[in-house]
């Protein structure tokens, strides 16, 4: 269009006449023009309005064409819709990488869950194999105390012996650190009421390695003086240890193996003092790359060389659909600065900001993130796959969240038709009056989030933090575990049992019957609305103005049922009469 434009202005005035377009000639029969032009029509205002109409003829050219769908794209130029096609296909590709990727990661959660519980069940002295809350289990006596930690010990010490799974010692010099944590030297005499203690805190430590657990070293510093523990001041004993394990059943599904370290931590959480001591364990795994391994299995190999390419061809599908939407938001940038240059020059007035936001086509926002985090979470996947990084998490939520993107991204095609446009319209018309609802409802929810911590934190378990407290009201909103909610208050203060049924009933009211109902009714007016103007029309702007009364000139035939898939060449000779793919 450029060069044709400067082909144009560079022609003597007599010869312009004959290298006019079709699609100017139309327009100025639409005029009432004669199709003959003299010499005299090289005057000034004659040639500087002819280049007006001229320019705005193939502006408004541009602009039907820029907000057509795939389809009548197709029919304007018979040019076939790639981006339609390569986000089909993307889909396709995306969801099975996905799939593939989420049973590999089973196996590798199944691993740590199974190895955590076997874990319990080695170092935790009388684990029933059912957690006690937050923590694993608990004891109260000072011999279930030396026992449970002298239990650990000896299991550790033990560990080839007494293990069913592929589990080992970190390396030579690693082994078991006991510490633990007390206040400083004091009296206390309950009887008495009397207490005499230094609240500042000292810590000691101890190191035993599995070749010393063996020999008579190992029983001279279980003697000593460091498991004289005083109760009345201990805060707390911690036990840890690394250990190293093999996935073998990575095998079986066509999957080279893991290595995994196990960080394993036990604490004796003494704080309270209150006669109970806690016993936590936790446990943090490490997937590492195997240093030596040697695997007989042509088939293994060959499914993990399959892998990588199908992983390669994902990164390239994304790369040309990342190409392909950033070179659409380019072109429509430059055609807004046409239509604002345009509009300001013949107007004389700005265009709003509405009609602006026009040109910004959010799917392909979202496209472009959902393509760079697919190529980011591919990279990552075919590292893992060739054990070279263990980035299950990050991978996962690279590749989930990209995923996402591509099947909301579909809902643009859907749009495409009426009936499937009203989900589309509705959202975009009832956030701005959502995101403004919620922000008063936000201020009265934190309100009953805080009352219900600092109130009913010390007698109910689903107020005693405030993420829990923050998650019990949202149930109730939702109307889920209501009677538990009741019941479970202990009522050992009256005032606080009347206050908390003061406090639920009220906050149960209010927002299932006033907030709920009135969020739900936001929405539905937004729908109400959307169906009037598609029944009556939508409001018209600046934009819809400039293009109502422009036929299809140029475009061949009207507007016929077209196949969804269209599958025709595409015309060189429309090159300089489009510019907006």
């Amino acid at each position: 269009m450029a060069a044709w434009g400067a082909r144009w202005r560079g022609a003597p005035v007599w010869c312009r006449a004959s290298q006019r377009s079709g699609a100017w000639r139309a327009a100025r029969r639409r005029r009432g023009h004669s199709e003959a032009l003299s010499p005299a029509c090289g005057t000034g205002n004659m040639m500087a309005q002819s280049d007006l109409d001229l320019k705005e003829t193939a502006l408004k050219e541009d602009l039907k064409f820029y907000f057509m769908n795939p389809c009548e794209k197709y029919r304007a130029r018979r040019q076939i819709p790639w981006k339609l096609a390569l986000q089909i296909l993307k889909i396709l590709m995306v969801t099975t990488q996905l799939v593939f990727f989420g049973l590999s990661n089973q196996l590798v959660v199944s691993f740590k869950e199974e190895n955590t519980v076997a874990f319990k069940h080695l170092f935790l002295k009388g684990y029933s194999g059912v957690d006690e809350d937050d923590y694993s289990c608990s004891i109260y006596t000072q011999q279930d105390a030396y026992d449970s930690i002298f239990y650990v010990i000896n299991q550790y010490r033990q560990l080839k012996n007494v293990s069913l799974g592929t589990l080992g010692y970190e390396h030579e010099g690693s082994g078991l650190k006991i510490c633990k944590q007390q206040y400083k030297k004091g009296t206390m005499l309950p009887s008495n009421d009397s207490l005499n203690i230094d609240v500042s805190t000292e810590t000691e430590c101890i190191f035993l390695k599995p070749q010393e657990l063996a020999g008579k070293k190992a029983e001279l510093k279980l003697n000593s003086s460091f498991f004289s523990l005083e109760f009345y001041r201990l805060i707390q004993v911690e036990i840890s240890f690394k250990l190293k394990g093999i996935a073998l059943q990575t095998i079986h599904a066509r999957e080279l193996p893991d290595c995994y370290a196990f960080q394993n931590t036990i604490t004796f959480n003494n704080r309270a003092h209150s006669g109970k001591i806690k016993i936590y364990f936790d446990s943090d795994t490490d997937i590492q790359e195997c240093k030596d391994w040697h695997i007989v299995s042509p088939v293994l190999q060959k499914n993990t060389q399959y892998i990588l390419a199908f992983d390669g061809f994902v990164i390239l599908s994304c790369f040309a659909s990342l190409i392909l939407c950033t070179r659409s938001i380019i072109l429509a940038m430059k055609l807004q600065k046409r239509f604002v240059n345009f509009f300001l020059e013949k107007y004389k007035r700005h265009v709003c900001h509405a009609d602006r936001l026009e040109f910004i086509n959010g799917w392909y926002v979202l496209v472009i993130i959902s393509d760079v985090m697919t190529i980011i979470g591919s990279i990552l996947k075919m590292e893992i796959k060739a054990k070279n990084l263990a980035s299950y998490d990050v991978c996962s939520i690279l590749l989930g969240t990209s995923t996402l993107f591509v099947w909301v991204g579909v809902i643009r095609y859907l749009g495409y038709f009426q009936t499937y446009n009203v989900l589309i319209l509705t959202m975009q018309a009832s956030l701005p009056k959502v995101l403004r609802f919620c922000c008063c409802a936000g201020m009265i929810y934190l309100g009953y989030t805080f009352c219900g911590w600092i109130v009913l934190g010390p007698y109910h378990e689903k107020f005693e933090d405030l993420n829990t407290v923050a998650e019990c009201l949202f149930s109730l909103v939702n109307g889920d575990d209501m009677f538990a909610t009741f019941a479970q208050i202990q009522q050992k203060s009256m005032l606080v049992w009347m206050f908390s049924r003061l406090y639920l009933y009220s906050f149960i009211s209010l927002f299932i019957y006033m907030i709920l109902s009135l969020f739900i009714a936001l929405i539905t007016d937004s729908y109400d609305t959307i169906k009037k103007y598609q029944q009556n029309g939508f409001p018209v702007t600046d934009l819809h103005e400039f293009l109502k009364d422009h036929g299809r000139v140029g475009y061949g035939k009207e507007r016929t049922s077209m196949p969804l898939v269209c599958c025709c060449g595409r015309q060189q000779s429309d090159d300089n009469l489009i510019l907006i793919n």
